[in-house]
């Protein structure tokens, strides 16, 4: 019976960290399940529940959650040596165990980032229930490539990593617990590899508002402040994209 039981946790475990790492390529994709999901959710929502005060006082909100996101994601850009996963798709890098800024605060920052300036958005579409729903989703949809990520460090690194890992939590930070960075923030870094969050959230923004606005007045009004937004976005876009393919934004000890 024992054996069978070692087996069966065996295979579960297999399997977690098999669709964990399936999942790991394809995280790029949730934006577009977002947009996707929110056209109904939009058009079935009854936005005249709300006044212009509730309306500003939410969008204040959305837009504050979500930049914290970002700033969450930037920090942890900025102080993250060469040789770690960030944007990568393929397959789990590592080339050094991240133990101390954020990473001795909380075990995965950027996809806590990634929750909160997706939050943001989520909030900004004023349905409670579609921020459950997607909220529920991204957590079932995380915890897999969470598990997979630690079992290749947990492989990789042994005991070191199992000791950090048993006195840092997952998803909430433990800030009495920070320690000091070793590598210096690099403003480079952030704005080589996270320009394309920008556009994304951008978007998004502007994507929510004017569905909303049509379902609303029947009109699509362009001059709207969401379209300056995705402008300025776009703007900002090209001009870092063009720097870092300059070689302006290198740096020989970062990713």
């Amino acid at each position: 019976m024992l054996h069978f039981v070692d087996n069966f946790l065996a295979d579960l475990r297999h399997s977690l960290e098999t669709s964990g790492n399936k999942l790991f390529r394809y995280r790029g994709q949730i934006p577009l399940f977002i947009f996707i999901s929110a056209i109904p959710v939009i058009f079935l929502t009854d936005y005249k529940l709300f006044n212009d005060t509730f309306y500003l006082i939410v969008t204040v909100i959305s837009i504050v959650i979500a930049f914290l996101g970002f700033a969450i994601r930037a920090y942890t850009i900025g102080t993250t040596p060469k040789g770690t996963s960030g944007r990568n798709t393929k397959e789990q890098v590592a080339e050094s165990l991240n133990t101390k800024g954020i990473y001795s605060m909380i075990r995965h920052p950027l996809y806590l980032g990634n929750y909160l300036m997706w939050l943001g958005l989520l909030i900004f579409t004023f349905n409670g229930y579609y921020i459950i729903i997607i909220s529920l989703f991204f957590w079932l949809y995380y915890e897999r490539i969470m598990y997979a990520e630690e079992r290749f460090l947990e492989r990789k690194y042994g005991e070191v990593y199992l000791k950090w890992s048993e006195q840092v939590p997952a998803f909430i930070p433990a800030f009495s617990k920070f320690v000091k960075s070793s590598i210096p923030f690099s403003l480079k870094s952030v704005l080589r590899r996270e320009y394309s969050g920008i556009m994304a959230m951008a978007t998004g923004y502007f994507y929510v508002d004017h569905l909303r606005n049509y379902v609303l007045n029947n009109v699509f009004e362009p001059c709207r402040i969401s379209s300056y937004a995705l402008a300025a976005g776009i703007v900002i876009t090209l001009v870092l994209r063009t720097l870092k393919h300059s070689g302006m934004l290198n740096e020989s000890d970062r990713s």
